[in-house]
C-alpha cells in the first residue's frame, strides 16, 4: 500500500514542471494569457471542480472534454511550427556571422587608405607653408626693429629738447615731449645691460629729478609772501602748466607739493583756533565750520582754475581740516571734561553732524578715500564722523542725562497716577502717558541714531529695560485696586429680626431672609465697579505696553550696529507686563469668583433631601446669574479692545467655578434613605427654612421638605439639582455674551471646557440618583456615567448618598474589581488620599449639615449668637405649619417631571 502511494506521488513529482521565477515573468510578458490553464499556480482538482460545481454540471461533460481535446489539438500543431521553425536557425546565424565578418574587414582596409592619405596631404602642406612663415618671420622682425630705431630717436632727441625746455621754465611744451619719453623709457628697460641704454635712462631720470625740484621751488616762490614784487614770478597759466608736469612726474612729488600747499592754506586756522583760545571751545564750533566756508569759497574763486581737477584740491583740504579739527577737539574736550555738559555736547554733535552731512553733498569722498588709513571709512567714501568721532567717548554724559530724564518722568507718572481716575466713556482706551512714555523712548532713539548706534545705542537699551520695568512697577502695578472690606454692623441684624415680628404669617420667607442675611455677615471683599474699571484700564495699558514693546525690540535690533543685536533682548520686560496683563485677570476672575462663592455657601443650606417637588431653578442660581449680569457685562465693555484678554477671563474665570460648583455638590446630602443618619428638627427646619427662602418657583417648595425626610429613597433633591445645574451651564455657554445685544458665538475652546465641565457636575447627580442596591448595577451605571473618575470621587458620591461605612467599603471593593486594568494603578496613588477624605469630613457634613455652616458664618459675638439662636427657636416653634404642607406631595414621575422643566426653560 505504501508502495503504491510512493510511486503516484514520484510519478505526480516527475509530470510537474517547476520554472524559475524569472523564467515564469518572462512567459507571462510574452504571453499576457487570463487561461487558469497557463497560470503557474493550476491546480487541476480546483479547475476541474469549477468547472462541474454539482452533480446537474456533469451533463454538458462531453462538450468540455471535446473543447479540451481541440485545445490539445491546437498547442500541439504549435509546438510542432515552433520546432520546425527552429531547424534552420543556427545555419542562418552562422551565415550572418561571416558576412558581419567581411564587412569589418572592408572597412578597416577604408580607413587605413583615408589614413594614408590624410598624412600626404599634410606633408604637402607643410612644404607649401614653409617659405610663407620664414616670410612673415622676417616681416615681424623688420617692423619690430624700426619701431625699436623710432623709439631710440625719439630718446636721444626727447633727451636734449627737454633740457633746453626745462631750463626756460617752458613748462606747456614739456608736458607732451615728457610723457613721450617717460613711456619710451620704460620700453627699453628691457634693453638695460646695453651701456648706451644706461646713459640715456640715467639722462631721462636726471631730467625728472631736476624738473621735480624745479617745480617745487617755482610753486612754493609763486606762493611765498614776499613773492608778489618779484619779477621772476611765474603768471597763473605756468603754475597750471607745472601743475600737469608734476602729475606726470613721480607720486611723491605730486603728494609733497599737495602736503605743503594744504598745511599752508590751514595754517591760519590752526593758528586761529588753538586750543587756548576761547574761540576754540565747543560752544563756538559753529565758526570753525563758518571759516573754512568762507576759506574754500576764496580758495576756489582764485585758484579753482589753476590746480588740476583730478587734484581734488578742494576736498583735499577739507580732509585735512577735518583731521586737525577732530584732533584738536579731542585734546581740549579732554582737558576740560568737567565743563561739558549734555546741552553743550548736543549742539557741538548737531553741529558737526550738519556739516559734516553738507561735505557728503558737496564731495564724493575720493580724498577721504586716499587720505585716511581706516579700512572701514574707505569702504564708505563718507565725511560721516571724521569729526564726530570725537565725540563718542563722551556719549556717556548723554545717556546719563536720557537717564535722569526718565527718572524724573516716571516720578511725574506716579505722581498723575496716584488718583487714578478712568474715563467716563464705556472704553477708555489706556492711560495717556503710556503713550507719552514711548513717544519719548522714539525721540531719544532717533537722537541716539544720529550721533551713534554702537554702545551709546546700547546702554539706551538698558535705560529703556530700567524704566519700563520701573513704569510697570510704579504706575501700573502700584495703581492696582485692593478688594475693600464691606463694612458691617448690627443693624442688618436687627432688622432681619424685625421681619419675624412684623410679618409672622409668611413665616418662611421671613426665617429665608433672616439667615441669608447672617450668611452676609462673613462676606468676602470684592471690587467696586469703579475698581473693575481701573483693572480694566490697567490691563488694556499692559496690553498696549507689551505690542509696543515688541515694535521697540524689533527697531532697536534694526537700528543698532550688528555687533549688538544679540544682546538686545527686552524679554524680561515683556514678562513684566504679561505677568501685570495675567495678575489683572486673576483679580477680576477672583473677584467674580468670590461673588459666587456666597451662592455656592447658601446652596450648602438647602435640605435638598427634604424637597418633595421640582420647581423653578433655585435662588442661589438666581444670585450667580445676577452677579453675572452685573460684573461680566463691565469688564466686556471696557476690554472691548482687548477681546483676546477677555477671552481668556472668561477661561479662567469656568476653569475656577466649575470645580468649586462640583466640590459644592459634593458637600450636598440629596437623597433620603431609610439607613441614613437623621438630622435634629431644629436643624432640618432651620436648613428647610433656607431653601425656602432661595428658591424662586411659583410652588418653590415652601414647607414641603419635612415629610421629605421621612420618606425613602427621595431623590426630588437630585432633580432639583439637575435643573439647576442645567440653568447655571446655559448661563455659563453664554457668559462671554452676557448683557449684551449683540450675541457672539463663543470661541469652541471656551465651549468645550464648560460642556465638559458641566457635564461631569450633571452625571454626578444623575449617579446619586441611582440606587445603590443591586451594588453590582450601581457599579456598572457609574463607571458608565464617571468613566474617568477615581477611589476619591467615589468615596464623596457614597458620602452624597448616606450609605453607612461598613456598605461603603463593601462598595469600594467592588468598584475595584470592577475597574479597568489600567485605571487600577491611577487608583492605587490616590489610595491614601481617598482613606483620608472619605471618613469623618463627609460624616459630620451628612449628621450635622446646617450647623457647620452657621458656626463659619457666624461672627462670634455673643450678643449676635443670642440672635442667631432666637431665629431658629422663632423658625422651629412654626415648623408645624411648615410640614404640613409638604404631605399631599408625591413621588411620581421624577425623571419625565425634570426633563420637561428643562425642555421648557430652553429657548425656542
Amino acid at each position: 500500500m505504501d508502495e503504491t502511494e510512493n510511486e503516484t506521488k514520484l510519478k505526480d513529482h516527475i509530470n510537474e514542471i517547476v520554472l524559475s521565477d524569472d523564467v515564469q515573468r518572462a512567459i507571462e510578458h510574452v504571453l499576457q494569457s487570463s487561461d487558469p490553464l497557463d497560470q503557474p499556480d493550476f491546480n487541476p482538482t480546483d479547475y476541474i471542480n469549477q468547472l462541474f460545481p454539482n452533480e446537474q454540471s456533469l451533463s454538458n461533460i462531453d462538450e468540455v472534454i471535446a473543447k479540451m481535446e481541440c485545445d490539445i489539438s491546437l498547442i500541439d500543431d504549435n509546438i510542432r511550427s515552433v520546432v520546425r521553425g527552429q531547424v534552420n536557425t543556427g545555419e542562418n546565424g552562422r551565415v550572418a556571422l561571416r558576412e558581419a565578418q567581411q564587412s569589418l574587414t572592408q572597412l578597416f582596409s577604408l580607413i587605413t587608405d583615408i589614413k594614408n592619405r590624410a598624412e600626404k596631404t599634410e606633408d604637402a602642406v607643410k612644404e607649401i607653408t614653409r617659405d610663407i612663415k620664414q616670410l612673415d618671420s622676417a616681416k615681424n622682425n623688420l617692423t619690430y626693429a624700426i619701431t625699436t630705431l623710432n623709439h631710440l630717436h625719439m630718446l636721444v632727441g626727447g633727451v636734449e629738447n627737454l633740457k633746453h625746455l626745462s631750463e626756460r621754465r617752458q613748462y606747456g611744451e614739456v608736458l607732451n615731449p615728457l610723457q613721450a619719453i617717460i613711456e619710451v623709457n620704460q620700453h627699453f628697460q628691457q634693453y638695460s645691460e646695453i651701456s648706451q641704454i644706461q646713459t640715456l635712462s640715467a639722462q631721462v631720470q636726471q631730467i625728472q629729478s631736476e624738473l621735480a625740484t624745479q617745480i617745487t621751488d617755482d610753486i612754493k616762490h609763486f606762493f611765498s609772501p614776499t613773492s608778489h614784487s618779484n619779477t621772476n614770478r611765474m603768471s597763473l597759466a605756468q603754475l597750471k602748466d607745472a601743475c600737469l608736469v608734476a602729475s606726470v612726474l613721480d607720486k611723491p612729488v605730486k603728494k609733497n607739493i599737495l602736503k605743503w600747499y594744504i598745511n599752508l592754506q590751514l595754517q591760519e586756522y590752526v593758528q586761529l583756533f588753538h586750543e587756548n583760545q576761547d574761540i576754540a571751545w565747543l560752544d563756538k564750533i559753529d565758526k570753525r565750520y563758518a571759516w573754512v566756508k568762507r576759506h574754500l569759497l576764496d580758495f576756489e574763486e582764485k585758484f579753482g582754475t589753476v590746480f588740476p581737477p583730478d587734484w581734488e584740491l578742494s576736498e583735499r583740504i577739507t580732509v585735512e581740516f577735518c583731521t586737525i579739527t577732530r584732533d584738536e577737539l579731542t585734546k581740549i574736550m579732554a582737558r576740560r571734561r568737567t565743563e561739558i555738559d549734555v546741552k553743550l555736547l548736543l549742539f557741538a554733535i548737531q553741529k558737526t553732524a550738519n556739516f559734516e552731512q553738507l561735505l557728503d553733498k558737496r564731495f564724493n569722498g575720493t580724498a577721504v578715500e586716499m587720505a585716511s588709513e581706516d579700512r572701514e571709512r574707505k569702504e564708505r567714501h563718507s565725511f560721516h564722523d571724521l569729526i564726530g568721532s570725537c565725540f563718542k567717548p563722551y556719549l556717556d554724559i548723554y545717556t546719563d542725562s536720557i537717564d535722569r530724564e526718565l527718572a524724573a518722568l516716571i516720578d511725574q507718572f506716579a505722581q498723575q497716577n496716584q488718583q487714578l481716575v478712568v474715563p467716563k466713556e464705556i472704553n477708555p482706551g489706556v492711560i495717556p502717558n503710556c503713550a507719552d512714555l514711548f513717544v519719548f523712548y522714539k525721540k531719544c532713539m532717533v537722537q541716539c541714531m544720529q550721533l551713534s548706534n554702537e554702545k551709546p545705542m546700547y546702554d539706551l537699551v538698558l535705560i529703556f529695560k530700567k524704566y519700563l520695568r520701573e513704569y510697570a512697577a510704579r504706575v501700573l502695578e502700584a495703581r492696582i485696586p485692593k478688594p475693600q472690606q464691606p463694612s458691617t454692623t448690627t443693624s442688618s441684624i436687627s432688622s432681619s429680626m424685625s421681619l419675624l415680628t412684623k410679618d409672622f404669617q409668611n413665616l418662611s420667607s421671613a426665617a429665608g431672609q433672616v439667615i441669608h442675611n447672617f450668611l452676609k455677615e462673613g462676606d468676602t471683599p470684592r471690587f467696586s465697579v469703579e475698581d473693575v474699571r481701573k483693572i480694566c484700564y490697567i490691563l488694556a495699558t499692559a496690553e498696549y505696553c507689551l505690542e509696543t514693546v515688541q515694535q521697540l525690540e524689533d527697531k532697536l535690533k534694526e537700528k543698532i550696529e550688528a555687533s549688538y543685536v544679540a544682546k538686545v533682548d527686552l524679554a524680561d520686560e515683556k514678562d513684566v507686563y504679561h505677568r501685570i496683563i495675567s495678575n489683572c485677570i486673576q483679580l477680576l476672575v477672583h473677584d467674580l469668583d468670590t461673588g459666587c462663592e456666597q451662592s455656592l455657601l447658601l446652596m450648602t443650606k438647602i435640605a435638598w433631601h427634604s424637597i418633595s417637588n421640582v420647581g423653578d431653578q433655585s435662588g442661589f442660581v438666581n444670585q450667580i446669574v445676577t452677579n453675572l449680569r452685573q460684573t461680566v457685562p463691565v469688564i466686556r465693555d471696557n476690554l472691548a479692545n482687548s477681546r483676546k484678554y477677555y477671552t481668556q477671563f472668561c477661561h479662567k474665570f469656568v476653569n475656577s467655578f466649575i470645580p468649586k460648583y462640583i466640590n459644592t455638590l459634593y458637600r450636598l446630602r440629596p437623597t433620603s434613605t431609610s439607613g441614613g443618619s437623621s438630622t435634629s428638627t431644629a436643624s432640618t427646619l432651620t436648613t428647610s427654612a433656607s431653601s425656602s427662602s432661595i428658591s424662586d418657583g411659583p410652588n418653590g417648595g415652601m414647607g414641603a421638605s419635612g415629610s421629605a425626610v421621612a420618606a425613602a429613597g427621595n431623590i426630588m433633591g437630585c432633580e432639583q439639582l439637575l435643573l439647576d445645574t442645567h440653568s447655571l451651564k446655559t448661563v455659563l455657554m453664554d457668559l462671554p455674551s452676557i448683557g449684551s445685544q449683540v450675541q457672539r458665538k463663543p470661541p469652541a475652546s471656551y465651549t468645550k471646557v464648560v460642556v465638559k465641565g458641566m457635564a461631569k457636575a450633571e452625571m454626578i447627580i444623575k449617579v446619586v440618583m441611582q440606587p445603590v442596591h443591586p451594588a453590582p448595577l450601581f457599579i456598572e451605571q457609574y463607571l458608565k456615567l464617571l468613566p474617568e473618575s477615581n477611589v476619591v470621587e467615589f468615596h464623596k458620591i457614597l458620602e452624597m448618598k448616606n450609605v453607612r461605612k461598613i456598605e461603603q467599603q463593601q462598595l469600594v471593593e467592588g468598584y475595584k474589581r470592577a475597574c479597568p486594568q489600567q485605571q487600577q494603578q491611577q487608583l492605587q496613588q490616590h489610595h491614601t488620599i481617598s482613606a483620608s477624605t472619605g471618613g469623618g469630613s463627609g460624616e459630620n457634613e451628612s449628621s450635622h449639615p446646617t450647623s457647620s455652616t452657621s458656626d463659619g458664618s457666624s461672627s462670634g459675638a455673643s450678643h449676635q449668637s443670642q440672635q442667631i439662636a432666637a431665629a431658629a427657636a422663632a423658625i422651629s416653634g412654626a415648623g408645624s405649619s411648615i410640614m404640613a404642607l409638604g404631605d399631599s406631595l408625591m413621588d411620581k414621575g421624577r425623571i419625565k417631571k425634570i426633563e420637561n422643566l428643562i425642555k421648557n426653560r430652553l429657548p425656542n
